[in-house]
Formats: C-alpha cells, sequence, structure tokens
C-alpha cells in the first residue's frame, strides 16, 4: 500500500501590477541546525506558479525550509522598482505535518510583501 505524502508549493503575485510574477527567481533550502542546504532552483511561469512542485512527494519530508524569492531582480525588471528597496525576500517556515501539502504564496509589490501558509 502506498502513502499519500506532501508537497511544497508557491504562488507569487505582483500587486503593484495586478497579475501574476511570471520570471521570478526562487531558491529552496533545507535548515539543520546552523547550516543551509540548497534543495532546488526554480523560477515561475506565466501564471507566477512554478511548473512543478519545488519540494515534490518524493523528496518532501518534515523539518525547516526556507524560500527565497529574488524579489530584487524581478522588480527591476519589470521596470517598477528603479531603485533598490527590496531585494530577497527569505521565508523560513517549519513543514511538520508529511502527508500535508504546503503552498507559500508571496504577495509583492516595490515596497512591501506579505505571505501566509494557503491551500
Amino acid at each position: 500500500m502506498t502513502t499519500a505524502k506532501g508537497y511544497l508549493t508557491t504562488h507569487v503575485l505582483d500587486t503593484a501590477k495586478g497579475r501574476p510574477a511570471a520570471g521570478l527567481k526562487i531558491t529552496l533550502y533545507l535548515i539543520e541546525g546552523a547550516e543551509r542546504r540548497e534543495l532546488a532552483r526554480t523560477q515561475t511561469n506565466a501564471d507566477g506558479r512554478t511548473d512543478q512542485p519545488i519540494l515534490p512527494a518524493a523528496d518532501f519530508a518534515p523539518g525547516v525550509y526556507e524560500l527565497e524569492f529574488q524579489a530584487g531582480a524581478y522588480l527591476r525588471e519589470s521596470a517598477l522598482q528603479p531603485g533598490a528597496f527590496l531585494d530577497v525576500i527569505p521565508i523560513r517556515f517549519i513543514i511538520e505535518e508529511a502527508e500535508s501539502h504546503y503552498h507559500v504564496p508571496l504577495l509583492l509589490s516595490p515596497y512591501g510583501y506579505s505571505t501566509y501558509r494557503g491551500s
């Protein structure tokens, strides 16, 4: 019998433009004590999502993780932020339930952002 496993996804919305943030680079890290180990690099598609789960079921496990969003590069390329305020946005979170879908959205504007655990 196969047990269902969880997975990790994200969705980045550009709230200044009122549409998905396409082409935003993302890195996923596993945090173990003082160590930060890179697990994946990806970027958002035209819908502001990644084409595949950032952490698929085969690799999904409880632990402390960090998503690093390259917001500054995206904002400069989109001509919304000619100067620099936001740069890299790290979001550190805990996965406790190995069978659950964890969704970590990012709502982004040139001078602020918010996140939450989505569904």
